[in-house]
């Protein structure tokens, strides 16, 4: 049960709808003493041109915004753009006229954009007797057999006179008490339907806050723009305050941008809650009132929010027939910024008339081509599917780069502790792998792929090099992931890429050993030829003593021209096995070598204090500076000795 402070929080939209001159602006006038026709050319011709606000404080003391929308055919788009955000609707019909083109089309509309609740309010009662009213309701009712307000109170009333007036109010307050409240779940949005200045504080948007709330000093961003911004000021119904939320009529006074950066149709979100995209895959119904098939990449006009955007239809046929529900994508000329479930109106393109409309699926999708079906049919499970059935859907179409908690929220419109249910189910499953916590998801499946790729190059680069114990990790990590993932997501591709070797590791599938990684069923097997070469390599460092050869010197002395490139492979894995030392400056000792010299340098210092070089280079029979240096300085990382300006001590002595 919602108590009051929740109510408190959330306000309820009453929207009008109906046909040009029937009386809507003058209704709204007579509840609220508010005229909204407030443009010199909408007093001029006596029409409503563009979209009118108001407050209606209840009997109750409840507050309502009121929004008013224009009539005339030409200003549909307007209304469209009003009625966004509607928690009810007042469908007035003219009672010496009743139901006329717009009157069906603004219904439609509401029907589209998923108002379900409302009331049919008959103006201009004084103007028609008893009898051609009752001709009138019974007509009406007719026509809203099969829709949302098929059921819905109907008043007769006279904004001139008042008559009627009270009952619309009460019903109006019944109403409202039955609207539940919008959770304020998921990030700030409201789609901008007013672009202002004031003098002395700058640039105003207003609009109808969809979700989320926002406070002052929050920053913003303007989408699909991706411009920044701070709120200065917030009034909601006229009124200043700290902060709105859902269902609330807004005004943000907005710091940082000017009115040529924001127009009508952006949507002012939390800083990235948001991704514009230039496709959206849709649930769409075409109405049945549409006069003929609509084809494929038919050009429309998209509404979503308070934005009318050029598009072309793109579906898995050639046509759809009206009253047909179908899922099809919009390839648009400009991006739009939304989320799943967001309602949307299509409308054709000439002659200009409502023709269809839904929900949004997907805001973020992939071109879906006619050729490859089972693309579209991925749209019913999106449509039906149940939370968590999406959920592993996006995360497994992911990839190797995962998802994060934000990212997925924009694609299923999941969000707080809605999500964090959905995500723990599918990890108690074991169908997801968190990483770093709830840092980046990706799917177990995705993951047991990576492993069997990761095993088979393994397998397959010691086939091809097997004089090689192992692969770097690098050329490794490199080799498995793709370059464009890598470039996109180098910091998630390392860590996904240590959770495999860990795993791997554990499994007893790979050995790690320094930066060297293997199978832990390879060893290096020599051949009689390649045996004879890596023990004359051996025999030649050890007879060589510290006046050792180059590696290039060594091998043209052990193997002919044809062999060089498989005598390079074995001296380098003697050098990985440690059956040959690598010191700086590309010298190579046998160990025995150095572990000789080593004994006479600690014998030395049984008797003496400190080193001098003359005092090695006669320990080490006479060798150049180019070996005794390097020599000297591997003494010294191996902390068998410390240097001291030109002299060296044993450590510990």
């Amino acid at each position: 049960m919602t108590s009051l402070s929740d109510r408190d929080k959330s306000t309820v939209i009453l929207g009008t709808a109906g046909h040009i001159d029937h009386g809507k602006t003058t209704l709204v006038k007579a509840l609220t003493g508010t005229d909204c026709d407030r443009l010199k050319e909408e007093k001029a011709r006596g029409i409503t041109i563009e979209l009118g606000f108001a407050s209606l404080v209840l009997p109750s003391g409840r507050m309502v915004g009121v929004v008013d929308v224009p009539g005339h055919e030409r200003f549909v788009k307007n209304m469209v753009a009003g009625a966004v955000g509607m928690d009810l609707v007042a469908l007035v019909v003219a009672a010496d006229e009743g139901v006329m083109p717009q009157t069906r089309e603004h219904l439609e509309i509401c029907q589209l954009l998923g108002v379900k609740k409302g009331l049919v309010v008959l103006t201009k009662r004084d103007m028609v007797d008893e009898e051609w009213l009752e001709l009138v309701q019974d007509d009406v009712r007719q026509f809203l057999q099969g829709t949302f307000l098929e059921d819905a109170p109907m008043v007769p009333v006279s904004s001139t006179t008042g008559d009627g007036m009270d009952e619309l109010l009460s019903i109006l307050d019944s109403l409202v008490a039955d609207v539940e409240p919008r959770a304020p779940a998921g990030p700030y949005r409201l789609p901008v339907d007013r672009v202002f200045t004031i003098k002395g504080f700058g640039t105003v948007v207003t609009g109808t806050t969809l979700s989320g709330q926002i406070s002052l000093g929050q920053e913003v961003m303007i989408y699909p723009s991706g411009i920044e911004a701070r709120v200065r000021g917030i009034q909601t119904h006229g009124s200043e305050s700290s902060e709105a939320h859902p269902g609330m009529r807004t005004a943000l006074n907005l710091q940082g941008v000017g009115t040529a950066d924001i127009r009508r149709g952006d949507c002012v979100a939390t800083a990235g809650s948001l991704r514009p995209s230039y496709l959206v895959d849709l649930e769409f119904f075409y109405l049945s009132s549409a006069e003929k098939p609509l084809k494929y990449r038919a050009p429309v006009r998209f509404h979503a929010g308070t934005a009318e955007v050029m598009a072309r239809v793109l579906m898995p046929g050639d046509e759809i027939e009206p009253g047909q529900l179908a899922y099809i994508q919009v390839q648009l000329e400009e991006p739009v910024a939304v989320l799943p479930g967001d309602r949307y109106v299509i409308r054709s393109y000439s002659p200009i008339r409502t023709i269809g409309g839904g929900r949004i699926l997907n805001p973020l999708p992939r071109k879906r081509k006619r050729t490859r079906p089972e693309m579209w049919r991925e749209l019913e499970l999106v449509a039906r599917g149940e939370p968590h059935e999406l959920l592993e859907l996006y995360i497994k179409k992911a990839g190797i780069r995962g998802l994060t908690p934000v990212e997925i929220s924009i694609r299923t419109g999941l969000y707080g502790k809605a999500l964090v249910r959905q995500l723990d189910r599918l990890a108690g499953a074991q169908k997801i792998i968190r990483l770093d916590g709830e840092d980046r998801i990706i799917h177990v499946a995705v993951f047991e792929e990576l492993c069997r790729n990761a095993l088979e190059f393994l397998e397959q680069y010691h086939k091809a090099n097997p004089l090689v114990s192992g692969v770097s990790k690098e050329e490794f990590r490199s080799r498995i992931f793709p370059a464009s993932i890598q470039a996109r997501s180098a910091a998630p591709t390392q860590k996904i890429f240590n959770r495999l070797l860990n795993h791997l590791a554990r499994q007893g599938r790979i050995i790690q050993e320094q930066d060297e990684v293997r199978l832990a069923t390879h060893k290096v097997a020599l051949g009689e030829r390649e045996a004879e070469i890596r023990q004359a390599l051996e025999d030649i460092y050890l007879k060589a003593g510290l006046a050792t050869p180059s590696r290039d010197e060594a091998l043209r002395k052990v193997a002919r021209s044809d062999e060089l490139e498989a005598a390079g492979e074995i001296f380098d894995l003697m050098v990985r096995e440690g059956a040959l030392v690598r010191l700086k400056d590309k010298l190579f000792y046998h160990p025995d070598s150095l572990k000789k010299i080593k004994e006479k340098v600690v014998e030395f210092f049984n008797s003496n204090s400190e080193m001098g070089i003359d005092d090695f280079r006669k320990l080490a029979g006479g060798i150049s500076r180019k070996y005794m240096i390097p020599i000297l300085e591997h003494f010294d990382s191996q902390k068998i000795t410390l240097r001291v300006g030109e002299k060296r001590k044993l450590r510990g002595g």
